[in-house]
């Protein structure tokens, strides 16, 4: 394979719903650059793409995967998505290193759910768009409809290039507006005569054209000009308004497919070349947000977007060559890490097919194998350079469950499987919560994390249980109180004597220093010799005040009682959950001179402690998340009738592009599975992000149950 300078090189991402036929255009066009003899199909199990079990046993992508093609002495490098939102994190990566993207609409279904949802992906990525209208081939195939659904959902934005001059099962021509061609195929295998345009057609053909051309001439005032001096713009004009238009996101031309049959393929990438939406045309960002040209004269600097691991191979590591050239045996670091690797083989890779390459220059795509500490996300240099490119931002996980291998002796293997899950999908994020006692797996929905446990079941051979996690409360206290506490042990020999006083009251940020307090009869001016702020890592802040006067608890002690106190803030006396935002006064006690020592004070100070809480008006908090949803007018009633009955807080209503949106706060207990709720009550056609935002005190029935619960555990354990 020969090696391809950066004007030549085309990266492009296919999107689309499922079944909506990427796949298909992947092998077609990989078919028409001759780097495979035979196209597979979905069906037969034999596709390129869809290489892995789990693809095919469900017959769809699950996986994003790296895909490549020579036409017309240009290089295209085609990342193939998943059409499920569930395994979007591919198309995010994509998108990393992509300048353009293909948008896939099934003819017998128009625009669906994924349909929208991956054309706001590719716009707030900043990425032009073209749409094929796939499957023309189809005996329900709908043209008008399809385009009309089009319509509807992006505007006038859509502009149409093509259109069919007889969709269904005989659907074997099309009308190119740009070219003002006819084209037919007379084959399967993408044989096409170019003819002028009937008479019958040339009305419809001109007037598509005529818009076509005003499109082009909006984006740029110097084509404005020319069209009003001649009516008309040239073919390259076109182009060059469109390929304008195109990148601000006003324009998605569409084009006539079908991949099955290899027809309006060719065109399609034609096209793409002649659009001219080459890696240069788009600059790449650093982490600090600096943005760099890509320049293959420049250092060698490449972006990791993805790593795998294969069976008998290892880590194969895909990257994008940002600036400079890559070349087979060249030294690189890690600026992340400091690491020193080798590229010791560079490949063009499509799927599991690879080709061995020599070098690689900027702009370009590639893969690599073995390398010993280089994750998604991370940078590689030529000695000497600095940079180290901004990680692809991925959605806040949906999904969130509690797992747990059936066998405990498997769970150091399993554990071993989630980090490598992990790093394979960043989408997927792996915890122990030491706090929860449990590995808590997060991900963009059931689906999502049901397709990583048939692999821990088929491939790891480790079965695991799947449930609920525990939610991470806090409590706090309302009011003051206080108690004491005396430990005493005797038992022959050195006993244990410590007693501790102490008053405790609510931390509230910003709020003056009491000056007294007063509890039922008891009254108390605070002495304070000393004072010790700690911020908690859970959240909020406990501050710890020595008022000891007249020797009551030597000094020594102090330290052992607020370790005893620390003791009850980390297992609350409620419900074992962390405390939080508590002052706490000792200001009184006593002690032995033989057997008082800091366990019998670190008893002393829990205790009290204990109590004293237990008196403060205690309140159990919990994790509110910011949700903000985007659903389609018909079914708000639905959405919103679910989200009151999960104690939610409406806090606003807005619309955007046929969509309505809302945004409401609703506790972390009420929104296990919600994926899964809210693709059922809208069809899929609703989409969804959450993300924490505060605790807030749970409803006093809500703490009844809790601390039911909580008893009942105790007696149990």
């Amino acid at each position: 394979m020969k090696n391809y300078n950066t004007q030549n090189v085309r990266n492009v991402v296919l999107l689309g719903s499922s079944k909506s036929g990427k796949t298909t255009l992947a092998e077609t066009m990989m078919f028409e650059g001759k780097v495979i003899d035979r196209r597979g199909s979905i069906e037969a199990k034999n596709t390129i793409s869809d290489n892995t079990e789990i693809e095919q046993i469900y017959q769809r992508s699950i996986y994003s995967t790296l895909l490549y093609t020579e036409f017309k002495d240009t290089k295209f490098n085609i990342i193939d998505t998943p059409g499920s939102d569930d395994f979007v994190g591919g198309v995010f990566s994509a998108f990393t290193v992509a300048e353009s993207g293909i948008l896939i609409v099934n003819a017998t279904q128009g625009v669906e759910v994924g349909t929208e949802i991956f054309a706001r992906h590719a716009a707030n990525s900043g990425k032009p768009l073209i749409i094929g209208i796939n499957q023309l081939d189809s005996e329900k195939a709908d043209w008008h409809a399809t385009v009309e659904s089009l319509k509807q959902a992006f505007g006038n934005k859509v502009v149409l290039i093509q259109y069919p001059e007889n969709p269904g099962a005989s659907f074997d021509s099309f009308i190119d507006v740009l070219k003002m061609k006819k084209y037919h195929f007379t084959d399967e295998n993408g044989t096409r005569e170019e003819m002028e345009i009937p008479g019958n057609q040339a009305d419809e053909a001109a007037e598509l054209q005529q818009q076509l051309i005003e499109m082009a001439a909006e984006n740029d005032e110097t084509l404005m000009e020319t069209f009003f001096e001649k009516g008309s713009l040239s073919e390259d004009e076109i182009r060059a308004g469109l390929r304008i238009g195109m990148m601000k996101g006003d324009i998605l031309p569409v084009f006539c497919l079908s991949a099955k049959k290899d027809i309006g393929v060719k065109r399609l990438m034609e096209f793409t070349i002649n659009i001219g939406i080459t890696p240069e045309k788009q600059d790449n960002l650093l982490k600090d947000g600096t943005a760099v040209k890509v320049d293959a004269s420049a250092p060698t600097s490449l972006y990791v977007y993805k790593t795998m691991q294969e069976k008998n191979i290892g880590d194969v590591s895909y990257f994008k060559v940002m600036s400079g050239k890559v070349t087979e045996g060249m030294d690189v670091i890690n600026p992340e890490n400091g690491s020193k690797e080798r590229i010791t083989a560079l490949y063009a890779a499509a799927g599991k097919k690879r080709e061995k390459l020599t070098e690689v220059n900027a702009g370009d795509i590639a893969c690599t194998v073995k390398l010993k500490s280089v994750k998604s996300g991370q940078t590689l240099n030529a000695v000497g350079c600095e940079y180290v490119w901004a990680p692809t931002q991925y959605p806040e996980p949906k999904f969130r469950t509690a797992i747990k291998p059936v066998d405990e002796k498997d769970a150091e293997k399993l554990g071993d499987a989630l980090n490598k899950f992990a790093a394979e999908d960043p989408t997927i994020i792996v915890e122990y919560s030491k706090e929860l006692k449990q590995t808590i797996l997060s991900g963009q929905g059931e689906h999502h994390i049901n397709i990583l446990k048939w692999h821990l079941t088929n491939v790891y051979k480790i079965e695991v249980e799947l449930f609920a996690p525990k939610i991470p409360y806090r409590e706090t206290i309302t009011k003051v109180a206080r108690a004491d506490y005396r430990h005493k042990k005797q038992s022959g020999g050195a006993g244990q004597f410590g007693e501790v006083h102490l008053l405790i009251e609510p931390y509230i940020e910003g709020a003056a220093q009491a000056t007294k307090f007063k509890v039922g009869n008891f009254e108390l001016i605070p002495n304070i010799k000393g004072k010790e702020e700690y911020p908690l890592e859970w959240g909020g802040k406990l501050e710890y005040y020595n008022c000891i006067v007249g020797g009551a608890i030597d000094a020594r002690f102090m330290p052992a009682i607020l370790k005893g106190i620390m003791d009850k803030i980390t297992e609350g006396p409620l419900t074992g959950s962390y405390a939080r935002d508590i002052k706490v006064y000792v200001y009184d006690g006593k002690m032995h001179p033989v057997d008082s020592n800091e366990l019998a004070f670190r008893l002393a100070g829990r205790n009290a402690f204990k109590e004293a809480f237990k008196q403060a008006g205690p309140k159990i908090m919990e994790p509110i998340y910011n949700v903000e949803i985007m659903v389609p007018g018909d079914c708000m009633g639905d959405v919103m009738s679910d989200l009151q009955n999960r104690r939610s807080i409406i806090e606003g209503m807005s619309s955007s592009k046929g969509f309505e949106i809302l945004k409401a706060r609703v506790p972390l207990a009420e929104l296990y599975k919600y994926s899964t709720t809210l693709s059922s009550l809208t069809s899929g056609r609703a989409t969804f992000t959450m993300k924490f935002a505060d605790y807030q005190q749970v409803p006093a029935d809500v703490q009844d149950k809790l601390l039911k619960a909580y008893e009942e555990q105790d007696k149990e354990e």
